[in-house]
């Protein structure tokens, strides 16, 4: 267990950083957790997903909750400039931890907050987006970024129009698009094909 400071405020965020088995020149990986309002946290079955991808390919990982979930203190918001100051202060937290590159990466609402403050950090190589939602990550925000993006959407998501980020993804080739057959934007179905097309993006074997 971690705590993050959010600077500028007095808000320290809980965090879980798992650590990676080689200490030389290791890259790092922040995974934020969907909508504060609708019970997002870092115990989410996809956020854990995703960080245990991550730890094989060798990445250091950073999961947290946002202000007023768990043991964050603050109080929750739906409000972009708040879950910004959030995941700014996880990133920032990583790279003062790990000495390689990283990756920005989050699970439905997290993934918009994810894109829009790896903008502004050289470091982020990659972007890992599950179930990002075309209403808060922008075809935009994606093409204006220099990091290679894999986006994994289900056939059966409601939120996420799996035509929309097909298209994306034919016009970018820095977007890959993972798709998993018959699950929603909660993953009761395919959570382990999330964690294996994770792996197989980040060059993981088998």
């Amino acid at each position: 267990m971690v705590t993050i400071p959010v600077p500028g405020t007095e808000i320290v965020l809980e965090g879980i950083y798992i650590a990676a088995a080689d200490d030389q020149e290791v890259p790092g990986a922040v995974v934020a957790p969907p909508h504060p309002l609708m019970g997002g946290s870092m115990d989410s079955p996809v956020v854990n997903e995703i960080a245990y991808a991550c730890r094989a390919a060798g990445y250091a990982t950073l999961m947290f909750n946002w202000r007023g979930v768990g043991a964050s203190s603050g109080t929750p918001s739906a409000d972009n400039a708040d879950a910004d100051a959030d995941y700014a202060a996880a990133l920032v937290h990583l790279a003062e931890t790990v000495p390689g590159p990283l990756i920005a990466s989050g699970y439905s609402f997290g993934s918009a907050a994810a894109v829009r403050v790896a903008a502004d950090n050289a470091r982020v190589r990659r972007l890992l987006l599950v179930a990002p939602p075309p209403q808060i990550v922008s075809q935009e925000q994606l093409s204006a970024s220099k990091a290679r993006a894999l986006l994994i959407s289900g056939t059966e998501d409601t939120f996420v129009p799996l035509e929309t980020l097909k298209g994306w993804a034919a016009e970018n080739p820095r977007l890959t698009l993972e798709v998993v057959q018959d699950a929603d934007h909660f993953f009761g179905i395919g959570l382990a094909q999330v964690g294996r097309a994770a792996k197989h993006w980040l060059g993981v074997e088998g």
